[in-house]
């Protein structure tokens, strides 16, 4: 695999809303659901906290970006998942920050190290 230094400065380039968002828009109701039920369905472990990241009460939107991407939104305007194409939605840093449990940990010994 070649990759240039275009290529690799594209892969590292900064995200900005102006650039790279193309539309956003309020989610129905419907959708909503079916993207909590994606999400729980994808971490089980966030099913207690769903309410707290996802209120069914409350406007959910989803930006649409370039390259097959789209973005969720919370409730206050900050980026919570992503999802590239219909593939699984990823959580972003800032929530597996607040929520660190929603992922699988692994433990490997220190020699295993340099291969992970």
């Amino acid at each position: 695999l070649v990759l240039t230094l275009a290529a690799v400065l594209e892969m590292w380039r900064k995200f900005t809303k102006e650039e790279h968002i193309r539309s956003h828009a309020k989610v129905k109701s419907s959708e909503q659901r079916g993207i909590r039920a994606r999400v729980i369905e994808q971490y089980p472990a966030l099913e207690e906290h769903i309410e707290d990241i996802l209120p069914k009460k409350s406007d959910l939107y989803v930006c649409k970006c370039t390259e097959s991407r789209q973005v969720i939104l919370d409730p206050s305007g900050e980026f919570i998942f992503f999802q590239c194409r219909s593939g699984p939605f990823i959580p972003t840093l800032r929530l597996l920050h607040r929520y660190p449990d929603i992922l699988p940990k692994y433990q490997v010994d220190r020699g295993a190290i340099r291969f992970v």
